[in-house]
Parts: C-alpha cells; sequence; structure tokens
C-alpha cells in the first residue's frame, strides 16, 4: 500500500470500497493516510479488513486515526473488521490463506478463481487445500537468490507445480530479475503459463 496514491492515479481509481491488508510491514500499511481522498468524494467512511496483529500495527502508526481526538485537519474514517475467517465482501466470499513470512504468519486471499499470495517463504500445507483449481496464482518470487522472507524463483515454481493454477503471476520481483528474460526463461523451463507481472495488469476474476 505504500505507493497506493501513485497507483490509484496511474489507474484513474476514483472510487473505493474497501481495504484488505495481508500483515503490517511498512510498505503494506503506509498508503493508509491517502484513503482520505476517498472518504471525501465518497462521504462516507471506508472499511479495512486485517487480522487483530496488522489492527494493533495499523492503530499504533495511525494512532490519530483512532483516537477519537478531533483534528483540524481531515483524517482516514474507517470502519474496522477484524479478519478471523472467511468473509463477504460486496457480495463475494474472500477466503484468507495463512502464509509463513520469515518468523511472521501473514494472509494471502483467494477470491473465486484467483490468489494473492505475496511476501511469503512457506506455503503450509493446511493452505495448499484453499488453492485448488484457481484460474490465476499471484505468488512472491523475489529473486534467484535465497531470501529468508521471500520465495526463490524456484521455490515459486515449486508451489505453481503444487497448485497448478491455469496461470501464475509473480510479484514482489527484485530487480534481478529483468521482464522479457525472466518470461523467455519460465518458457524455456516448460512453464508457459508463469509469467511477470506487470504494474496495470488487470485480471478477470470468475467469483
Amino acid at each position: 500500500m505504500l505507493y497506493f496514491r501513485a497507483q490509484a492515479l496511474r489507474e484513474n481509481i476514483l472510487r473505493l470500497d474497501a481495504v484488505i491488508f495481508t500483515h503490517g510491514h511498512a510498505d503494506h500499511i503506509l498508503g493508509f493516510d491517502d484513503v482520505r481522498p476517498f472518504n471525501i468524494r465518497q462521504k462516507e467512511h471506508l472499511p479495512i479488513h486485517a487480522e487483530e496483529e496488522t489492527l494493533a500495527v495499523l492503530r499504533r502508526t495511525f494512532s490519530y486515526a483512532f483516537n477519537n481526538v478531533p483534528t483540524l485537519s481531515t483524517i482516514p474514517q474507517v470502519t474496522v473488521h477484524p479478519i478471523a475467517g472467511p468473509f463477504e465482501l460486496l457480495g463475494a466470499k474472500i477466503i484468507p490463506v495463512p502464509l509463513d513470512h520469515g518468523g511472521l504468519r501473514v494472509l494471502g486471499f483467494r477470491l473465486g478463481g484467483a490468489a494473492y499470495l505475496t511476501d511469503f517463504s512457506r506455503l503450509p500445507d493446511e493452505s495448499k487445500a484453499l488453492l485448488v483449481g484457481l484460474d490465476d496464482l499471484i505468488l512472491d518470487a523475489l529473486r534467484d537468490t535465497p531470501h529468508p522472507m521471500h520465495l526463490t524463483v524456484e521455490q515459486a515454481l515449486k508451489v505453481v507445480s503444487e497448485i497448478a493454477p491455469k496461470r501464475a503471476w509473480f510479484t514482489h520481483i527484485a530487480h534481478e530479475l529483468p521482464h522479457e528474460e525472466t518470461n523467455a526463461r519460465l518458457r524455456n523451463m516448460g512453464f508457459p503459463n508463469v509469467q511477470m507481472a506487470y504494474d496495470g495488469l488487470k485480471l478477470e476474476v470468475k467469483i
């Protein structure tokens, strides 16, 4: 969420219905303050969904938005929805997928035929059953060199082989993986259904 404002401007996003947080690391929460323009435009509080541990980080980092102290300026206006299992949002079922991000538990999410699993180093066995029959799997693939908090390309391909989605998209990519060259390498390795994700990628998801 760190670059949410830039992404929203680039994609001309004029309405925001909710925000779902995967975990409380800085690069996933520091765009929180940029929900304010949507509060002003939509004249309503914005629902946010996160596990209690992530909500605690949000409350600490952005205390001014949660402490009910009057301010002279605008602040993010949100309604908090703790994630404790599958939940419904805008008529669609969202399934949390527990992941290990080094020593931290984080969440990925499944929405219909797609799943988004960023920032993880291990997919627990119990989570694999939540990912059967996917059309699109978006997953962490940082680089080729091992990292304690993220998957390598090799590890990500192993996950793809186990889950067997129709298509897979690598995200959270380091500069060590040049885009076109890596796509060509994946095809040559026998993974024509696996590609590098990119800014502005849009997927049609069956829910």
